[in-house]
């Protein structure tokens, strides 16, 4: 044999090397192809694997929308930042971390997680519908190799091995398991099952992601939110048109808009007058208002709360906001009318201090503009400048800067309505000057220096911030998220177990029953179902005692502990 293997080796390495070598040179691995590497990569995608880390990925980048400000929420903070960091912002802006949630890369890791999970979920529910037809697994010979056995020998009177494995069956089934009865050659057996709860509350807690990630994507696509202020008395129409600011979905379209109207009738807010500590806190802030379904509606009264929204049209209407708009006349150098009613002052702080801003544009023959502070409770201190020391409108006050030239609205470029660019425009009050600033009490007036106009103060009225949101994905992501939560408490807590009972005849002509379980995973109530079973059999049967508790352990035997052959209590 040596002498063989000499040779052989000598004639391989005469033939340029060993056999092995050549016969590796000469194999060439086949081709994929293009449907090969169709079906390479949906099996890489579809694997649990990479759902798992599309949906690690997806929450990394969704810290970005956190991180930097987002034209959805706000705009203008977005084009501010552009404005302070010029070099960093345009940058950001390319990768659109400004518009995160609705990017190219972050849509791309979504559609991914979504196809994902549908190719992970649906092959195995497939599997499982199969697994629930099918029976039990077959019998094991030797039970007594099982985590969990036991054994029981019935007295002469009871029932046959056939019997035996019937009433077993039945006891199974009552347990909650699914059975199957098999003949064996010297009696029979019967294999059940139980826990497809558990791989059936898996199943649904990621049909269910799936659900919360299409109802999310229909509401990306077809919501819409918009902010409107309403003074008491004014009306509002659902309409484009008549939003102060308004953000669509991808996919809106205006014909999505419901057809309502609704009116502030009126509003209450209520303030702590008891506590000292948090005196003049607010308490409670209601409005009251008239809503209109439609064009043909019946009117009805509601009552619009923080945290208490009202649906109207499938849209919920959410109070952010509320505040006080002085009533206004602002009179020209001609004498006329340049601007008149109430004007939202921007509340800036628990005092309901107010930043007011006021534009007439139609003022002749130099447009006129304010800017200055509401103050519902005035207190001039001793260094004379006015602060406001209450939420109420006990001492109602305006102080004003007036600005006469052009205010730059004729041009065609939008503005902020709550800001006045003074850059470009002649100061005609301050404090500063000469002519001093405007004060202004409820039912007073001012003249403006050098014959440019007046100004009066009529009355102040309430108006409120109102968040008008359209989502027809929500009951969708709402449902889907609670039975994600309950399919998971299911898939956690549901144990899959197998049980198999097997009756023959004895050496003495009784009856036999021997019994094993075995869990699929961990199960530590697996030793407490083996107690439950046997005393089911013993109440069931006419079970022989033993007589020693030798007899008693070699009857019973398991893995973890024997399980006692006595009666119990």
């Amino acid at each position: 044999m040596r002498a063989s293997r000499a040779e052989q080796a000598q004639s391989g390495a005469e033939s340029g090397g060993p056999r092995n070598n050549r016969q590796r040179e000469d194999v060439a691995l086949p081709s994929l192809g293009f449907w090969g590497t169709l079906r390479f990569i949906w099996t890489q995608l579809t694997s649990m694997r990479t759902a798992l880390m599309l949906l690690l990925l997806l929450a990394v980048a969704a810290v970005p929308g956190s991180l930097f400000p987002q034209r959805p929420a706000g705009p203008e903070i977005v084009n501010q930042y552009l404005e302070d960091h010029p070099v960093q912002g345009e940058w950001l802006d390319r990768f659109q971390m400004f518009d995160v949630y609705s990017s190219v890369w972050f849509s791309a890791i979504y559609i991914l997680l979504f196809v994902s999970l549908i190719g992970c979920v649906f092959p195995r529910a497939i599997k499982h519908a199969r697994d629930l037809r099918s029976a039990p697994p077959r019998t094991p010979r030797r039970l007594s190799r099982l985590p969990e056995y036991g054994r029981v020998v019935l007295e002469p009177a009871g029932p046959s091995p056939a019997d035996a494995v019937a009433e077993a069956a039945r006891i199974l089934k009552k347990r909650g398991y699914r059975t199957d009865i098999r003949q064996e050659a010297d009696g029979a057996s019967v294999g059940a099952e139980r826990g497809y709860v558990r791989e059936i509350g898996n199943l649904l807690f990621h049909i269910s992601l799936i659900g919360v990630l299409a109802f999310m994507a229909v509401g990306g696509l077809l919501s819409y939110s918009g902010q409107k202020i309403i003074v008491e008395g004014e009306g509002f129409a659902n309409t484009l048109v008549a939003y102060d600011s308004f953000t669509p979905g991808s996919a809106f379209s205006e014909d999505q808009l419901a057809p309502f109207s609704m009116t502030l009738d009126g509003f209450e807010a209520e303030f702590d007058r008891e506590s000292e500590t948090h005196y003049g806190q607010p308490l409670d802030f209601t409005a009251h208002m008239t809503v209109q379904d439609g064009t043909g509606g019946e009117p009805r009264q509601e009552e619009l709360k923080v945290n208490h929204p009202f649906d109207i049209g499938g849209t919920r209407v959410y109070l952010v906001g509320n505040g006080y708009a002085p009533e206004v006349t602002v009179r020209d150098g001609n004498g006329d009318i340049a601007f008149q009613g109430p004007v939202v002052a921007q509340v800036q702080d628990q005092l309901y201090t107010s930043l007011m801003v006021i534009k007439a544009p139609d003022a002749q023959p130099d447009q006129l503009g304010f800017v200055g502070f509401f103050l519902p409770t005035a207190y001039t201190g001793e260094d004379g400048v006015a602060v406001s020391v209450d939420p109420e409108l006990y001492s109602p006050e305006l102080n004003l800067n007036s600005y006469s030239g052009d205010l730059g609205l004729d041009g065609g470029e939008p503005q902020n309505v709550y800001v006045l660019n003074t850059e470009e425009l002649t100061e005609l009050n301050n404090r500063n000057l000469e002519s001093g600033g405007i004060t202004l009490k409820p039912g007073e007036s001012y003249d403006l220096p050098q014959g440019k106009g007046s100004i009066s103060f009529d009355g102040v009225q309430r108006y409120v911030g109102l968040d008008i949101h359209y989502d027809p994905g929500k009951w969708g992501v709402g449902f889907f998220s609670v039975l994600a939560l309950v399919s998971l408490v299911v898939s956690l807590f549901v144990r899959r177990r197998r049980a198999w009972v097997r009756s023959a005849t004895g050496p003495e002509g009784s009856t036999m029953v021997e019994y094993g379980l075995l869990a699929r995973g961990e199960d530590f109530g697996l030793r407490e179902e083996n107690v439950s079973l046997r005393r089911a059999f013993e109440k069931a049967w006419p079970v022989v005692a033993p007589e020693t508790e030798a007899e008693n352990s070699a009857t019973t035997t398991s893995s973890t502990a024997s399980t006692p052959q006595n009666r119990p209590e």
